[in-house]
């Protein structure tokens, strides 16, 4: 059993977070809660790494698409018009085609980042997925008001400046997808690891 200060996450900065500029300050935010990188990459991903980031299992496509067509019903926006098909398990393959786009259009910062409640406290800093409803003092509130209506209309993924690995398992995978033959570093921080 590991210590509760060596658990470990996995972070991207997504392509709107590389070119607002914003990697120093998301890893200063990180850094402030005592959480420390312990690994760390700019790179561009292939295609292929992407496609097996993204799920591909049917009912992970499918809730794309229910919640691609939730979105769509709130706003009382037309899902038939834009997409023509009403059924989830149709509309979710363009999303996951959007989101690809979208993480192959810039350079990409990935990191592991080490700490107590590392994956909690991560996708606290990010704050929710969606920004628009993201709480000033997030990542995701403080620096973008993207919304699912505003990308589903424009035909392109939502842009939430950064990923965060949801559970432990998930960035247990998503650490040996991204890092498999990378080093990571242990190191003690000044006033938190002593």
């Amino acid at each position: 059993m590991k210590h509760p200060k060596e658990e470990r996450t996995y972070v991207m900065i997504k392509p709107d977070g590389v070119r607002k500029g914003l990697t120093g300050e998301i890893i200063h935010r990180f850094e402030q809660r005592d959480l420390k990188i312990v690994a760390l990459e700019m790179f561009r991903p292939s295609h292929n790494q992407l496609d097996n980031h993204y799920p591909k299992d049917e009912a992970w496509i499918t809730r794309l698409g229910k919640k691609t067509l939730s979105t769509y019903e709130k706003y009382g926006y037309d899902a038939m018009m834009d997409f023509g098909t009403l059924e989830p398990e149709k509309i979710g393959p363009d999303i996951r085609k959007w989101l690809i786009d979208y993480m192959e259009s810039s350079p990409l910062v990935k990191m592991v980042v080490q700490g107590v409640h590392a994956v909690d406290v991560v996708r606290k800093i990010a704050g929710p997925t969606f920004p628009y409803i993201a709480e000033v003092g997030t990542i995701r509130g403080d620096f973008s008001i993207d919304s699912p209506a505003l990308a589903n209309k424009e035909k392109r993924a939502v842009m939430n400046i950064v990923h965060c690995s949801e559970t432990l398992e998930e960035a247990e995978h998503e650490i040996k997808h991204w890092f498999s033959d990378k080093k990571t570093y242990d190191y003690k921080r000044f006033g938190v690891d002593e």
